[in-house]
């Protein structure tokens, strides 16, 4: 069974909570603090699987968990770290926030693995807190909460071509024959349910085509299928236009090609602006009968704008050669970058409380040293993940929208002095 989309729950694991304990031996009534720090929860990770083409392994299974960090123990025994979830994907797979539909992650490209939720630091156990003046501290840090979060799952499959076209005009037959996949063909509409891929494979060169289900009027408004197949068609760079030329099932090719690209660009305006080249199949059924060739009016009526017509008959073999070849000019000419899909949703904006206060303090003991603590920084860098890209742009947006940065520069920081946060050190860069 295919399945292409997913609803699941997520969630990181807890923070062990930092321990309280003092020493205690013989000889040694009165030792000091020695409460040990909890763990680490476990982090909500989503990695890519070669193997898998569907999203069908979590149809049965929506909630998944990581495990929650130990507390701390005694004699400075740290608890232990929460296990990881690892949760595998197709290539392809968008990740996005349930609610409000914005990307989290693409799992496509360089992207194999990445994490999406992390999980919460331990506490510190009693033993950080002694001070000359509190000898015999007794308490310690809870550990910090578990993120969770609905997400949407979606299967956008990686093709570098889709095949567009209204039901039954053999958009599936020419997968078969220019291609080594077996996509189901019958005399009868929506054979194809899901997308089939193929490789194409010509000299000096080749792509991957994918075969979109038939559209029908309305699909860019979900009516039928219309949303489950256009998906699939996001990623192409070239899209071929399919009509039945010899209007075997009484329908117009011309008003067809209009009206499939009236469903495109509602659905997607970038999709629709996309290299277009239409394939007129079927000319071995066409029958004149004195009136214009049906693809010569589809040549006066697409060619001028840019989009070339070629007659082929998928079934006889007729003109797929120079069908092939010219998409794969058209491939040439245009980027060769994959399509992804930005991130827009951030999970650890969640978990910050923009009204917890912060300190900013210059160094006594280091020269361009400026100290940055308070709840609200600890809670932050708890969950952002530093070493991506996009975790470290949102630790800048975090520091500029909070007005932390603006407070450093009022305080004196100059170019190239250091910010130090939690055991994190920064060079500032204006």
């Amino acid at each position: 069974m295919f399945a292409d989309r997913a609803k699941i729950w997520i969630r990181s694991g807890k923070g062990g909570d930092g321990h309280v304990s003092f020493r205690r031996e013989l000889y040694v009534p009165n030792g000091g603090p020695d409460g040990g720090d909890g763990g680490k929860g476990g982090d909500v990770i989503f990695q890519v699987d070669e193997g898998l083409n569907t999203l069908y392994d979590f149809r049965h299974k929506r909630k998944f968990k990581a495990g929650d960090g130990e507390e701390g123990g005694k004699r400075r025994c740290h608890g232990k770290n929460g296990s990881d979830i690892i949760l595998k994907v197709p290539e392809g797979t968008v990740i996005k926030e349930a609610e409000s539909g914005k990307v989290i992650a693409d799992m496509s490209g360089q992207n194999t693995r990445q994490v999406i939720l992390k999980g919460g630091l331990g506490g510190a156990g009693n033993q950080h807190f002694a001070t000359s003046t509190m000898q015999v501290p007794k308490y310690a840090k809870p550990g910090q909460p578990a993120q969770e979060l609905e997400v949407l799952l979606e299967l956008k499959v990686i093709a570098d071509v889709g095949l567009a076209g209204f039901p039954n005009v053999g958009k599936s037959t020419l997968l078969s024959r220019v291609t080594n996949a077996q996509p189901k063909i019958a005399n009868y509409h929506f054979t194809t349910l899901s997308p089939n891929l193929g490789v194409v494979d010509l000299d000096g060169g080749g792509f991957v085509i994918a075969d979109i289900p038939g559209l029908i009027e309305g699909a860019s408004e979900g009516v039928g299928l219309g949303h489950e197949f256009l998906r699939h068609i996001e990623r192409t760079r070239v899209i071929i236009h399919m009509v039945d030329a010899a209007s075997t099932e009484g329908r117009d090719p011309v008003a067809d090609v209009y009206a499939i690209n009236r469903e495109l660009e509602a659905y997607n305006k970038e999709l629709a602006a996309r290299p277009q080249v239409i394939a007129a199949n079927k000319i071995d059924a066409i029958c004149t009968d004195g009136e214009t060739d049906p693809v010569e009016r589809l040549r006066q009526e697409f060619e001028p704008k840019g989009v070339r017509v070629m007659p082929i008959c998928a079934a006889a073999g007729t003109g797929l050669k120079e069908l092939l070849y010219y998409t794969q000019e058209l491939l040439d000419s245009t980027k060769q970058e994959p399509i992804v899909f930005e991130q827009e949703f951030f999970p650890e904006e969640m978990q910050i409380d923009e009204q917890l206060p912060y300190t900013i303090e210059r160094s006594t003991e280091e020269e361009g040293v400026f100290i940055v603590e308070g709840p609200k920084i600890e809670k932050m860098l708890g969950y952002t993940n530093l070493d991506s890209e996009k975790g470290f742009l949102f630790f800048q947006k975090f520091l500029k929208d909070t007005g932390i940065l603006k407070e450093l520069e009022a305080a004196g920081i100059q170019e190239g002095d250091t910010v130090k946060m939690y055991g994190l050190a920064f060079d500032y860069v204006r």
